[in-house]
């Protein structure tokens, strides 16, 4: 998959089919319309192009709101990538391209910079300034500067539409289940190990502090979850705790991993952390004592899972 920064960036060779949004998950109504661009590039020969953005368009047009989003902006490739995308176009979004019209992100986009022949979108794709043009618009204009327009409907699970509003909201709730059910893999969290207060080597659990850079990626409700990370190679379980580690009288919040069976130096490593399965909230213990006897049943536990459950 091809890369570019900005729509300045990508010159089309020929005639393109594209799809465009945010894609915050890449989740599995994402992935039946990306399987549709690719069937549609395929059967046109055209390449297939998404285009998104970076800033979220949340996060310039809304700027005292929190956001928080399911993926970097390097999660989201690598995933789009995988669905078999052939240039992924990341333009930065601003105010100013906010204003653009409809007719005018038509005509001197989509048409002028983009070639596209098709044009996969969404059941609810809304477009503009405002967002104030329908898809009926769209099909309008696609009839008029001759390209193609082709809706997909709403994908369901458990008799609701998926969106990354829903993957959010099961995070933030801590139902690590029903967003990984809705994303088609398990929520992951990338980071780099640094060096923590090594209290749980201490007691027996040592961990691996992950560390986030990406202020806006969302981390899931505070608990113990069961985890997998790939190691030098090799698929490794542990549990991690999202926490500020109320025994010890914490005041931030942390993410540390314990690995079972593996205790090898991988400071300044990158991590790519799966949540698989949630074992509790976090708790605050009497003392250390009733921490370790804590940690050793979720330990337990984690592997419990593992062993149920493959990976």
């Amino acid at each position: 998959m091809k890369i570019y920064q900005s729509l300045d960036a990508y010159i089309a060779s020929g005639k393109t089919v594209l799809t465009l949004g945010t894609f915050d998950g890449v989740h599995k109504g994402h992935k039946i319309l990306l399987a549709q661009l690719h069937r549609e590039a395929a059967y046109s020969g055209g390449e297939s192009v998404v285009l998104t953005f970076f800033p979220h368009p949340r996060m310039v047009l809304q700027q005292a709101s929190d956001v928080k989003l399911l993926n970097t902006i390097d999660e989201k490739a690598a995933l789009l990538e995988a669905c078999g995308v052939g240039s992924l176009i990341v333009h930065p979004f601003s105010i100013e391209f906010s204003r653009l019209t409809a007719e005018e992100f038509v005509k001197d986009i989509l048409v002028g910079r983009l070639n596209i022949a098709k044009m996969i979108i969404g059941h609810d794709h809304r477009f503009g300034r405002n967002r104030t043009a329908s898809t009926a618009d769209l099909v309008t204009m696609g009839k008029e500067y001759g390209f193609e327009v082709i809706q997909l409907s709403a994908l369901e699970v458990h008799d609701t539409p998926v969106s990354s509003t829903k993957v959010r909201n099961a995070l933030i709730a801590g139902d690590i289940a029903l967003a990984n059910n809705y994303l088609g893999y398990p929520y992951f969290i990338t980071g780099t190990v640094g060096k923590g207060k090594q209290l749980g080597r201490t007691i027996g659990f040592p961990t691996a502090n992950i560390v986030v850079p990406e202020s806006y990626k969302l981390i899931p409700a505070q608990g113990v979850y069961a985890v997998s990370a790939i190691i030098e190679g090799k698929t490794v379980f542990g549990m991690m705790n999202i926490g500020t580690r109320p025994t010890v009288n914490g005041t931030y919040e942390t993410i540390e991993v314990n690995f079972l069976d593996f205790d090898v130096d991988i400071y300044d490593a990158q991590l790519k952390v799966s949540l698989h399965h949630r074992l509790r909230g976090e708790q605050k213990f009497e003392g250390l004592e009733a921490l370790k006897a804590q940690l050793q049943k979720d330990r337990e536990a984690t592997a419990l899972y593992f062993k149920s459950h493959q990976v």
